[in-house]
């Protein structure tokens, strides 16, 4: 009898928990990955890691930021643009990737924020100048994790003031 009383305690807790995985199962694997649209994204673009698998960030190692020449390298090259915008917008732009087990870049997103962090538009012109900008960059670094070649997401966000670049980030 007791263990007839214990069975018929545990049927709704067996019940609940095949319930919370079905209900689990309807998110993303892993949330913030960039999934492949065919109107954004270059089809020749090729990931080195199944969709599958856990989507690495770019601060995922002990080494973070990897970029030949360092940060400094990707600030003098937009210093040397002069880009400056139409408008006199403040705020951030962000540019967020995948990099490849090669280096190669490619998954582009574009987020525009005014200062108060709410969604903007920016001038369509200095927009376009940031993004070929970034796309352009050549010198990221492959990462390895546990010895195995792994792609990973990188970002750029470009802060905007008075419709120029004040700062790059991270």
């Amino acid at each position: 009898m007791k263990y007839i009383l214990s069975f018929i305690l545990l049927i709704p807790l067996l019940a609940s928990c095949q319930a919370e995985k079905s209900a689990l199962s309807k998110y993303p694997f892993q949330v913030g990955d960039i999934v492949f649209d065919e109107k954004l994204d270059d089809k020749n673009f090729k990931r080195c890691t199944p969709k599958e698998s856990y989507g690495y960030q770019y601060y995922n190692d002990s080494k973070g930021f990897e970029y030949k020449g360092e940060k400094l390298k990707i600030e003098k090259e937009l210093k040397a643009l002069q880009l400056k915008s139409l408008g006199k917008e403040n705020g951030y732009i962000t540019i967020r990737f995948l990099v490849n087990c090669e280096g190669r870049t490619g998954l582009f997103r574009i987020q525009e924020m005014n200062e108060e962090y709410l969604k903007t538009n920016f001038d369509k012109k200095f927009l376009g100048a940031l993004f070929k900008f970034t796309k352009d960059l050549s010198g990221w670094i492959p990462k390895e994790i546990q010895g195995k070649k792994i792609d990973y997401y990188q970002y750029l966000t470009f802060k905007i003031k008075h419709g120029e670049v004040s700062e790059i980030l991270p």
